[in-house]
């Protein structure tokens, strides 16, 4: 089940992963935005289910989260829209989200419900990966889903060996240390950052995010990964021109 991810990490060539608010702009908007991106390319979707407490967030992010909130948005909403989403949809699916909506959904009901609609893995950045490793990886594994850790510069190398070994997708490595946001490039700090993982030679495919927004930073942050994952300039996109506008934004990518 959840191999819909690794099938797409063995695919040649760089992945390109988009981030989005689950019912931003619009409540309603999920499925389309979902269905759009498919067909114009991209490799993997992740769809974020807002929380009104985004640690990690940039604004961009925080505001569509604040947003889909206000249009009603909740855990049971977003799985009734996915319901059907593996009838036009192939690529793979991961929601991102903070923990605390999946405790009070129930983690296994949460992870049972998720394999029901075809999700194929989840990321949740305030969910550290002993507590995983020790209470949740058999029920994640149970379900077939894929958890996939974040990393930063200032991931110690030991707990990147740790996350590597209790991982089986793709490691989602943080470009800076701060918030997401788009940057204009990747300066010297990152780059070396880039190889330092990359020489690591972990089991895991990487995937770059934070900081990607057009074609440049998106070669920069794949030159030695495998895939880049881009969020708030996307988000920007669709506050400016709304669903219509998907197919000229990813032309601006690749």
């Amino acid at each position: 089940m959840g191999n819909r991810i690794n099938k797409k990490l063995k695919e040649e060539g760089k992945l390109l992963s988009i981030y989005f608010t689950a019912g931003y702009p619009k409540l309603g908007d999920t499925v389309e935005i979902i269905q759009q991106l498919e067909k114009n390319g991209v490799d993997m979707i992740e769809i974020g289910l807002p929380f009104s407490d985004p640690l990690a967030d940039g604004p961009t992010i925080q505001q569509s989260s604040t947003a889909a909130l206000k249009n009603g948005m909740t855990t049971e909403i977003l799985f009734d829209q996915l319901k059907d989403i593996r009838q036009s949809v192939s690529i793979p699916l991961i929601i991102m989200g903070y923990f605390n909506p999946m405790l009070q959904y129930g983690v296994e009901a949460f992870c049972k419900k998720c394999q029901e609609i075809g999700i194929d893995g989840l990321i949740i950045p305030d969910l550290p990966v002993d507590v995983y490793h020790e209470e949740y990886q058999e029920t994640f594994e149970k379900y077939g889903l894929i958890n996939v850790f974040l990393i930063t510069p200032q991931t110690s190398e030991k707990r990147i060996r740790f996350i590597d070994s209790v991982s089986n997708g793709f490691i989602y490595m943080v470009s800076s240390a701060s918030v997401t946001g788009a940057q204009s490039g990747f300066g010297d700090a990152q780059q070396a950052y880039f190889q330092r993982i990359a020489d690591m030679n972990l089991k895991n495919p990487q995937i770059v995010g934070f900081g990607i927004s057009n074609s440049e930073t998106f070669e920069q942050a794949t030159k030695s990964a495998k895939g880049a994952i881009i969020g708030s300039a996307f988000i920007k996109h669709l506050n400016g021109h709304g669903v219509d506008g998907i197919d000229k934004f990813i032309e601006t990518i690749r």
